[in-house]
């Protein structure tokens, strides 16, 4: 078992939480969580661009002029590639960029990923983040006692309508429910400000039992 500290949301240590090595104790498998990052980016492409060759660009069925003696290039329809309003070369069409990953997969990158976090000193362990009211100066007050001032990854469970209030305005933040972290957010992310409530339920979802 791994020992974790907790902090309030002043900074101040408050206790501690055992964590299970399945989860958070694992080697850092580059190749995989890059692979399982790469097709995290591709799945969000949406392939929908698309743009019309020659043969479906309207008009230009008939040959312009003859073929010979006008002292002009030879040209066989105005919807060409190089004539104004012509089709484009190698036209853009929809497309999946979709790629496939098992659970298995994407699994181990989380946990391999949470580790890496977790042995670099990144991840660090709230009781909770309730806020009185829903403003953004309230959660920036709790960023600046931990001395937070670049991207950081806030790990939640359930709905927080005051704190997603709060940090809509803050764009180094990126607020996330337990059940939907996912490898790509860890990584891109400087620190993870992680719930003790959203800990257990990671421990949960990720560990031995499930």
């Amino acid at each position: 078992m791994i020992s974790l500290k907790v902090y309030d949301k002043t900074a101040k240590e408050i206790g501690s939480i055992e964590v299970s090595e399945s989860v958070f104790g694992n080697e850092y498998n580059e190749a995989l969580i890059h692979q399982v990052v790469v097709a995290q980016l591709a799945n969000r492409r949406q392939g929908t661009k698309s743009a019309l060759t020659r043969t479906e660009v309207r008009g230009g069925g008939r040959k312009p002029w003859r073929q010979k003696g006008t002292g002009q290039a030879r040209q066989g329809s105005t919807r060409a590639p190089q004539w104004i309003k012509g089709g484009v070369v190698f036209a853009p069409k929809p497309r999946d960029f979709s790629q496939k990953v098992n659970k298995t997969m994407r699994r181990e990158a989380i946990k391999s990923a949470l580790s890496e976090k977790l042995a670099c000193g990144e991840i660090i362990v709230v009781d909770n983040l309730e806020l009185a009211a829903a403003k953004t100066k309230e959660f920036v007050a709790i960023l600046n006692a931990f001395g937070l001032d670049n991207r950081t990854l806030v790990v939640t469970t359930g709905e927080n309508v005051a704190l997603q209030r709060a940090t809509n305005n803050i764009p180094t933040v990126t607020l996330q429910d337990s059940a939907l972290i996912n490898v790509y957010d860890i990584v891109v992310n400087h620190k993870c400000l992680i719930t003790k409530a959203a800990i257990e339920a990671i421990e949960k979802a990720y560990g031995e039992e499930a």
